[in-house]
């Protein structure tokens, strides 16, 4: 192990020990807040120590083989125990390095979803539909809550636009790479001479943001409308003024609202869905500013990028920046995404890797 990542550990490990005198002390529960920030960093800091401690026994136990190895009865036993050891030390070092990587601070956060057909007519608003069920059964499947925000229908079924929010342990961490341009290739309903169509969508996942801590909405920055919903939603959306638009004069985005009959209601989620795409706007033009010659995994951040082709004549998914292709359209329709999602994650992290071996180059 290199003496910086050593050096880093034993810093770390002094940082346990001092959050445990302070988590332990009379005091440490008058103020809840700083309680609760110290409590998380407690339970970060003691699987990484852990980790580090059996690497450390790994250690003491190859330093105790090689010892042995000077009796000629127990060389062969020394020998296998000192591979058992480094085999060990390999491993530990390795998970080590994973646990030591800059963590996403909005990977346990909810998340908004906006899904808005494209080109491609009819055909675009209809897979819109056909993603919005996609997400929403991956959602159901990992016990995760969906709320509908807004909604603006296509005229043969599907959306021209939608919006939800989705509640749920990790839900930004497992979604956070599906921005982007999804395409579909099929032969559409309405296709008289069995032509293949192609028409795509755009996805967008923000977190959820803090509105008390993170985005400061100045009312005075901010124009609310109410008008009178439209589509679905039962016999109230044609009564009563409930939904709102809210414009945000200083960026010029545009929020609406209508799920709700009630409009404090409305206006409460369509400041949240506000404050979300303002701070995806600010972290997208930090991260503009000191970007790395290296190609993200996300790719450039534009919503229009194609990331994603659904082939429906053939029956596969391809994404197109790790060039994976899975034959099993159907069932990732059906919100079986675990293949997918789990090899961006997988890809991204030895992304991580690759930068940080760069760097200790």
């Amino acid at each position: 192990m290199k003496q910086s990542l050593r050096a880093k550990l034993d810093s770390l490990a002094q940082r346990l020990e001092e959050l445990n005198r302070l988590l332990s002390a009379e005091n440490a529960a008058r103020d809840m807040g700083e309680f609760r920030k110290l409590s998380r960093e407690h339970s970060e800091l003691t699987g990484v120590i852990g980790l580090y401690n059996r690497y450390q026994q790994s250690e003491q136990d190859a330093a105790a083989a090689r010892d042995m190895a000077g009796d000629p009865a127990m060389k062969g036993f020394a020998d296998e125990e000192t591979k058992t050891a480094q085999a060990a030390m390999e491993r530990l070092q390795a998970e080590l390095q994973k646990a030591l990587l800059p963590r996403d601070p909005n990977d346990d956060r909810n998340l908004f979803i906006e899904i808005r057909a494209g080109t491609g007519g009819d055909e675009s608003g209809l897979f819109a539909g056909d993603l919005f069920r996609m997400y929403t059964r991956y959602a159901e499947r990992q016990g995760w809550q969906v709320e509908l925000i807004s909604e603006s229908p296509s005229e043969l079924g599907g959306f021209k636009e939608v919006v939800a929010r989705i509640v749920g342990q990790g839900a930004y961490s497992r979604l956070k790479f599906e921005s982007g341009g999804h395409r579909v290739q099929r032969v559409p309903e309405t296709e008289t001479q069995g032509r293949i169509h192609t028409s795509a969508c755009t996805v967008a996942v923000l977190p959820e943001a803090d509105a008390v801590s993170e985005v400061v909405l100045n009312p005075a920055e901010l124009r609310v409308d109410t008008y009178r919903a439209s589509g679905a939603g039962g016999q109230h959306v044609n009564k009563t003024d409930s939904a709102i638009r809210i414009t945000h004069l200083p960026t010029g985005i545009v929020v609406e609202c209508q799920d709700s009959r009630s409009q404090h209601k409305n206006r409460e989620r369509a400041l949240s869905v506000l404050a979300a795409r303002i701070k995806d706007k600010q972290e997208k033009e930090r991260a503009a500013k000191t970007a790395s010659t290296r190609k993200s995994l996300i790719g450039s951040g534009d919503r229009s990028e194609r990331i994603r082709t659904y082939n429906f004549p053939q029956g596969r998914v391809t994404d197109h920046r790790i060039n994976l292709t899975l034959y099993k359209i159907e069932r990732i329709m059906d919100g079986e995404l675990d293949d997918v999602v789990g090899a961006l994650a997988a890809e991204h992290l030895a992304e991580q890797l690759a930068q940080l071996s760069e760097k200790a180059a």
